[in-house]
């Protein structure tokens, strides 16, 4: 197995690896960050989610970044907002120890845009953005991508599915010949092969890793047949089992999620919900409250099965199936993270 230092990965980006405890480059780092650090143009990356592809991708745009030239160098784009913010947060701990500051901006709906136009008139390297957020601030002429040398499309499959195939047909068209586009997806669906057909070189990198290990193998499933109307009382005797160990419950819609956050709160489980109708202010203080460990169970819509990178989970439960196989994937990677 080879280091992040064999990879390429300079002295002060590996002492910040070592504190956040990531020792051992993953499979999807082994392929993908020689190549994107050493040759540098397009590059399609299928791996599943929890696989390690933030530092895949980020490890070599840091590398990549002039800390002397204080406009955006790179975009990343993300399709929510919690995954926006957990992916800059995780580029800002790699920077821990550079000799000069490399300075990442997130922004994304459903925050006051006139704060995030502030924001962006500061020194800004990296951009994280959510993809229609980003048209908003380049219709207001408030971004400035004309040295952004490098794009990266994260998660994209979901990214699509969410519906923002023009948004992305926008800023790849604002930025083409301008780029190298580096794009990372668990699945390939017909519209995503459309983006890369219109966008991405005919000679990209291509790298599939895990393909035909779609779920961690750290990860034990099981599963329970009954009836609709006793699934509360066997996830209750589920939770009782479980004692003080936190973990997330998936539903698949916002009223699911809410309702059965209320028969938790009654039975005095400390939870809360977390799903798309809530304001932004009230999902980063949920948040906030379960990465803190002040929630032991958080229970969540599909919105939250990609972008919540807390440690220490120890189960999954999907009360409801998902509306695509592949979420159950990015449902159970939120334990057994890489």
């Amino acid at each position: 197995m080879k280091t992040f230092s064999e990879l390429g990965i300079s002295e002060a980006y590996i002492k910040a690896l070592d504190e956040n405890n990531i020792i051992k480059p993953t499979e999807i780092q082994l392929k993908a960050i020689p190549f994107l650090l050493e040759v540098g143009t397009d590059f399609i990356g299928q791996a599943q989610t929890g696989t390690g592809k933030t530092a895949a991708f980020g490890l070599p745009i840091l590398h990549s970044v002039n800390p002397d030239i204080i406009i955006p160098q790179a975009l990343i784009l993300s399709p929510t907002r919690e995954l926006g913010q957990q992916i800059a947060k995780q580029l800002f701990k790699f920077t821990k120890y550079l000799p000069k500051k490399i300075f990442v901006e997130s922004v994304y709906g459903g925050a006051r845009i006139d704060e995030q136009i502030y924001a962006l008139k500061r020194p800004t390297h990296v951009v994280v953005a959510t993809p229609g957020r980003l048209v908003d601030l380049l219709e207001r002429k408030a971004i400035n991508l004309s040295a952004v040398k490098i794009i990266v499309l994260d998660e994209a499959d979901e990214m699509l599915s969410m519906g923002f195939k023009n948004e992305l047909d926008a800023i790849l068209s604002y930025t083409r010949g301008k780029r190298q586009t580096w794009l990372f997806s668990a699945t390939m669906p017909k519209d995503l092969k459309e983006i890369i057909a219109g966008y991405m070189s005919p000679n990209a990198m291509r790298v599939q890793v895990n393909e035909n290990d779609v779920i961690n193998r750290d990860i034990d499933h099981k599963y329970v047949v009954c009836h609709s109307d006793e699934k509360s009382d066997m996830l209750f005797r589920f939770l009782e089992s479980q004692q003080d160990s936190r973990g997330l419950i998936f539903c698949r819609t916002k009223a699911g999620a809410q309702k059965l956050a209320q028969e938790l709160s009654y039975v005095q489980y400390n939870s809360d919900a977390l799903h798309g109708d809530m304001m932004q202010k009230e999902r980063d203080k949920v948040m906030r409250a379960f990465k803190n460990k002040k929630l032991q169970i958080l229970i969540a819509t599909d919105l939250a099965a990609r972008g919540v990178d807390v440690k220490g989970l120890e189960w999954v439960v999907h009360y409801n199936l998902p509306e695509k196989s592949e979420y159950y994937a990015h449902r159970s990677g939120r334990t057994a993270r890489a």
